[in-house]
């Protein structure tokens, strides 16, 4: 079953109230613990918790989510928000190659400049890559690649808002928040679930 939506629309909002309630839920995904965080209304989070590699991974992967062998989560669910379930379900559906874009509600806060980025990286289509070079051109700053990469690392919701499709110019695989290792394999699971 392959769910292709259209790509991230921007955020109807790009703060969160500043009383709302902070909610967090861990994922274990294939690439390790993925931390969600947000409130009743949208996530604002989505990051690895580290980016170290396992020791023999990944032929010994230690990371198999109950979810992506179909158990439920309702045990799990008590007092979470419907946003955050519904990201966890879509990164399951993403890890099992069903799934191409995300639609859950979400937001960001950043400048001017970086929501620019993040409105590009959600355009970048599954199973693709862009250069920073071509981001910085898509933002109307051609020279400003540095200040591209550095908006990608500020990108809070990895997988979601794909900065693991960004390369560098020559193809060369750089600069990944999550780790180098997470943003290949990423551009290879997507690869082989590609129409």
């Amino acid at each position: 079953m392959s769910r292709t939506q259209p790509a991230l629309a921007p955020p109807a909002s790009t703060t969160l109230p500043a009383a709302a309630a902070v909610h967090r839920l861990t994922y274990l995904s294939p690439l390790g613990e993925i931390r969600i965080e947000g409130t009743d209304e949208a996530v604002s989070s989505i990051l690895f918790a580290d980016t170290a590699m396992p020791e023999g991974w990944p032929e010994s992967n230690p990371f198999v989510h109950a979810s992506l062998q179909g158990a439920q989560h309702d045990a799990e669910d008590a007092g979470i928000p419907a946003a955050l379930r519904q990201c966890r379900l879509q990164l399951d559906e993403y890890f099992r190659g069903e799934r191409k874009t995300f639609d859950f509600p979400y937001v960001f806060a950043g400048t001017t400049f970086q929501r620019a980025v993040w409105a590009e990286l959600a355009a970048v289509p599954y199973a693709t890559s862009r250069s920073y070079k071509d981001l910085a051109i898509a933002v109307g700053s051609e020279r400003a690649v540095r200040a591209v990469g550095s908006a990608n690392g500020r990108n809070k919701l990895t997988i979601v808002l794909p900065c693991h499709r960004i390369i560098g110019s020559g193809g060369k695989l750089t600069g990944y928040a999550g780790g180098l290792w997470r943003k290949e394999w990423l551009l290879r699971h997507e690869a082989r679930y590609a129409d």
